[in-house]
Order: C-alpha cells, then structure tokens, then sequence
C-alpha cells in the first residue's frame, strides 16, 4: 500500500462515508484486502447497486487518477490498451525518405512517442502514487477481451509486440465491474478478489439518500427509503421485472423535492414511477393500489 491509503478496514469506511459513498463491512474489507494485497477486485451485482460509485468514490480517497474503460460487445485491443498513431508515422516516413535506410525508418517510427495510450496503458505508466483502473461492465465484452485481460490482472504488465513488455511501476487499483450478463471466464476470476454487491439494506440506503439529497425532509428521506426497502422485498418478488437501485432513489428523492413534496402518497408514487422504475412493464405495475399497500404501515406482531 501507498503510504496515503487507508491504515484499516475501519479508516478506509470513514473515508469513503466522507466521499459520500456507504460501504458495509464485507465491502469495506474487500476493498481493504484488494488494496494490501494489490489484487484486482471483481464486483458483480444487479446494475445500479453502487459498482462504478466506489471506484470513483475510492480514487477520491486515495488521491489517484480514476481511469475507466467501458466495456461493450467487439471492444478491441486498439480501443483498451494502445493505438500507433498512423498519421504521425507516415509523416516521419515521407521525412526520412532518401535519408535513412528502411531498417533505419521502421525502429523510428516503432517509439513510443507515436504510440497513442488507452485506459490499460495509462493505468500501467502512471507515475506515483498511480491510478484507480476501473474496467465498466467487463461482462458485456467478449471472451478474447477476457483473455487479452489474464496478463493484465494477474501480473499488472502487457505485451506489446514492436516494444516488448510494459510493467508497472506502481501497481493500479483495478476495479472490475459485471452485471452478470454472462458468466465470466474462471481464469479471470482467479485473478481477482471477488465480491457480491447486493441492494443495501434499509438503514444504509437511508443514510446514503441523506448524504446525497440533504435538502430533503428527513420524513420524505425515510419514507423513500422504506418503501424502496419494500419493493425489493421477497413480498413483491414477482411483481416487477427490475428493482430500482440505488441510483434510481436519490434520483426519485430529488425528483420529489423539486415537486415539493413532504410526503408520499400513492398519486405522487404512480405519478412519478418513471424515475424509480425503467421499464415500462413495471411502471405499468406500479399501480395506485399497489402504491398505497406499499405505503401502508407495517401490520405490528
């Protein structure tokens, strides 16, 4: 670890919290071990659960460089790690014409300084105290991707074939981050400190609509955040197709401020389902007699 990293699981929470971002124990603990040990972490979980939130939380807390590579389907190795600047190359060459051998032309134009850096190649050749490399989405990439990223992950270094190998001279902090559109290759995962980023619990996400929309009532805060609890709940499983995140509450709690909202009814609720839900089949769902049932008081045992 970098001398300005957190000391302890518990430092490395207080200074995410700082940033705004709530971290549990276990995540806060796999972050911390990913940081000692200096291991890529794979973070799989339902989309808006707070993923790409904590590396950009983390680069915060570490004062490093976030660098991010989306992913997606045909993403090429060009686009990832490096790209020669063929412009600049042909300029050199039509310069050297007639006063340099071939040989002689090809060494020049194969410098690093025609080389043009992408997400992977900046993250290994940034200077101390290095970079936060997240890799968005890597599931939505296919399995040559995966497979160009085992050396990567496992020994932070890339070949690259008319310069050779490049290491790291400091170590990046790799974020990996899948949705679990497809399974990802084992030898990827072994590479990797894993973990499972669930919805978060009540009191968390309660904390984290506070830190976020502080402008909110407090009453309004915690209705969104119990009825939100409620709809992930195993009552309402079946009810629609796609939970609403974590991203989607402080966006709905926003949203109800700016309509000057103190409390939750069901009109309000079905009016502005848009927000929390993003399919149409669930917004459809959310019907006012669904709203006001999950509006309603808890039954008391």
């Amino acid at each position: 670890m970098n001398q300005t990293d957190p000391d302890s699981i518990d430092e490395l929470s207080a200074a995410l919290q700082q940033c705004g971002y709530y971290a549990d124990r276990r995540l806060a603990t796999a972050v911390f071990l990913a940081l000692r040990l200096q291991r890529p972490l794979l973070l799989e979980g339902e989309p808006g659960v707070g993923k790409t939130e904590l590396a950009k939380a983390l680069a915060e807390v570490l004062a490093r460089q976030l660098l991010r590579l989306q992913c997606y389907d045909g993403l090429e190795l060009r686009e990832a790690l490096y790209e020669w600047n063929y412009s600049a190359q042909l300029l050199h060459m039509r310069a050297a014409e007639g006063h340099a051998q071939a040989e002689q032309i090809e060494r020049e134009v194969y410098q690093e300084r025609y080389l043009i850096h992408r997400p992977l190649l900046q993250a290994l050749q940034a200077p101390a105290p290095g970079a936060v490399l997240l890799i968005d989405e890597v599931d939505r990439a296919d399995e040559p991707f995966e497979a160009f990223l085992l050396e990567y992950l496992g020994e932070y270094q890339v070949s690259i074939p008319e310069l050779g190998t490049v290491r790291a001279e400091v170590a990046p902090v790799t974020i990996l981050t899948s949705n679990r559109t497809r399974e990802l290759n084992d030898a990827v995962k072994r590479r990797c400190l894993y973990h499972w980023l669930d919805y978060p619990e009540r009191e968390r996400e309660l904390a984290i609509v506070r830190a976020q929309v502080p402008q909110a009532p407090a009453e309004l805060t915690r209705q969104v955040a119990e009825f939100v609890s409620r709809v992930r709940g195993a009552s309402y499983a079946g009810s629609f197709q796609r939970m609403p995140g974590i991203a989607e509450s402080v966006e709905w709690a926003r949203a109800l401020v700016a309509l000057d909202t103190l409390n939750l009814d069901p009109e309000v609720v079905t009016d502005t389902a848009g927000i929390l839900f993003k399919q149409r089949e669930d917004v459809a769902a959310l019907t006012r007699d669904l709203a006001a049932e999950l509006l309603a008081p808890a039954p008391t045992e």
